[in-house]
């Protein structure tokens, strides 16, 4: 069975959406969530799924500001769903007399299907998540030390590595946030694709340096 890999946008159920209309369409916004979204790889591998609801608000030329996570799941999930909707700035088609101070909540609904999630346990994925959150603790120290390296103290270092190994973030896994952040550029999105790369030197590595500088000033 071939892999399909979903992302689906529930109704919203905000008046202020009623009036507000999505430059390529009525199914434009779910279709461009679709097109745009670059499902997080811990979440597909794990079958992670469920509604983050994002709260935001547009200008008077359908620009997006104020985006905050309403309700989320997990946070590269969130952050997913975050980043879509900040990339739909601009796209937004608002008509005259329009509350600009108005909140619009949309639900963003994660969904995969052909990636053998209907056999997985809610305990499993639950799991998962404790998982995850564990190890979002300990990349954040990873993070943290190397943003602030010159106060870092002798022998320290070594236990970050190791910190690293444990948490497999390799080469590799380097790559595969620098190639993420390749497919951000292409989709028009600057801000995502910086947040990668910057990712890739807040963990200590200089591979990602080029497109911080060619890019990222």
């Amino acid at each position: 069975m071939k892999k399909l890999l979903t992302l689906c946008l529930l109704c919203c159920t905000s008046v202020v959406m009623a009036q507000l209309q999505f430059k390529t369409g009525k199914s434009g916004f779910t279709t461009f969530l679709r097109d745009k979204m670059i499902y997080p790889q811990f979440s597909k591998d794990n079958c992670i799924q469920g509604t983050v609801n994002i709260s935001f608000k547009l200008d008077a030329h359908g620009n997006v500001y104020s985006s905050k996570i309403n309700k989320g799941i997990l946070s590269e999930l969130d952050e997913e769903a975050l980043r879509l909707i900040r990339l739909s700035s601009g796209k937004w088609q608002v008509p005259a007399g329009y509350d600009t101070t108005a909140s619009v909540i949309v639900p963003v609904n994660f969904r995969l299907s052909g990636y053998n999630c209907e056999g997985k346990s809610s305990s499993a994925i639950q799991e998962a998540i404790r998982s995850y959150q564990a190890e979002e603790g300990l990349t954040n120290s990873v993070i943290n030390f190397y943003k602030n390296i010159d106060q870092a103290k002798p022998g320290q270092e070594a236990q970050i590595i190791a910190i690293k190994n444990q948490l497999g973030i390799d080469d590799e896994y380097l790559q595969s946030r620098i190639d993420s952040g390749l497919k951000k550029l292409k989709q028009g999105d600057k801000q995502g694709a910086c947040e990668d790369f910057s990712f890739v030197k807040n963990m200590g590595s200089k591979m990602a340096d080029n497109y911080l500088a060619k890019y990222c000033k």
